[in-house]
Order: C-alpha cells, then structure tokens, then sequence
C-alpha cells in the first residue's frame, strides 16, 4: 500500500522559522546506544522519539542523512532507547558531540543482547531494528521493543533550546 502523497505546494517556506516553531515543542531527550560487531559501542543523543503501537510493541526515532552514525545504525540489529533522567543533561551533552568515545568513564550494564543501558535513566527499551524509512533529510527508524523497564522519575526534557525537567517539585 503506497501511502504516500504528492509534494506539497511550496510557499517559499523558511526553514529557519519552521525550526524556531518546532522549539516550542517540549521533548523528552534520549540517547540511543548500540553495540558493533567488534564490541564497542556508539551512542547518540536523540529527541525525536516516539510510540508507535502497543500490539506489536513498537516506537520510533529519526536519525539524519548527514549522520555518521547512520550506517551503524541501519546495520545493526538491536538498539537500546534511553530516556535520560532530569539530572543527565551532561550525557545528553556528551551524546550530541563527536568524541572518541563518549562511553569512558559512565556507568553502564549490558542488555539481555549485549546493548548498553546506561545507568540512572528513567525508561530504557531494547529494540530490534525492525524498519528504516527515508523522508526527507531523515532516516526514520521504526524498532520493536523486545526488553523495557522504567524508573520512575522526573524526566529530562528539551524546550526553546534548553534542557528542562518534569519535575513539579
């Protein structure tokens, strides 16, 4: 079944304006962790996450065409889906910046396939990487949860730019 429609009409649209509106969108911040084929681990910091379907246990993210990441991602079979904790601001930091290896000096277990969850998050889910769909200058990833377990706490969210919390407190 092809959903898909014609292009829409183009109004001279403004990308930076389009950015400055989805700002306003408050999001959950996650990192999403995998390991490779030779044991070491890749991780980068996402805030396009979302469920899909409850029967299959399904949830979705997007990752950009420019990423580096992309190929490991689309190549390996399982990820995990961290939503960080109101207090994990620095490894959402840590995620979005090419380093080395930004898994030095965290704590961190493995998953029942070998994934890393890192520790103190407040929800974790172990995917298998079930589909990709290209739209646009994105890569949506569609992963079926196999494992998941959730901490409940406040939430690290991102507004306007900016870290915040769920925190009522």
């Amino acid at each position: 079944m092809n959903t898909s429609s014609p292009r829409a009409t183009g109004r001279g649209f403004d990308s930076a304006h389009f950015r400055q509106a989805l700002s306003q969108f408050a999001t959950g911040v996650t990192v999403i962790t995998t390991r490779l084929a030779d044991g070491s681990f890749r991780g980068l910091t996402a805030s396009s996450f979302n469920s899909v379907s409850l029967e299959p246990p399904l949830v979705l993210w997007s990752l950009g065409n420019a990423a580096n990441s992309l190929p490991i991602f689309s190549g390996n079979s399982h990820y995990v889906i961290n939503v960080l904790s109101a207090g994990q601001e620095e490894l959402a930091k840590r995620f979005s910046r090419k380093t080395s290896n930004p898994f030095c000096g965290i704590e961190y277990e493995l998953s029942r396939t070998g994934q890393p969850i890192l520790k103190g998050v407040a929800a974790w889910f172990e995917c298998h990487n079930r589909s990709r769909y290209p739209e646009g200058d994105h890569v949506i990833f569609v992963g079926e949860v196999e494992d998941c377990d959730a901490h409940p706490q406040a939430a690290l969210m991102f507004h306007r730019s900016q870290f915040g919390s769920t925190d009522r407190g």
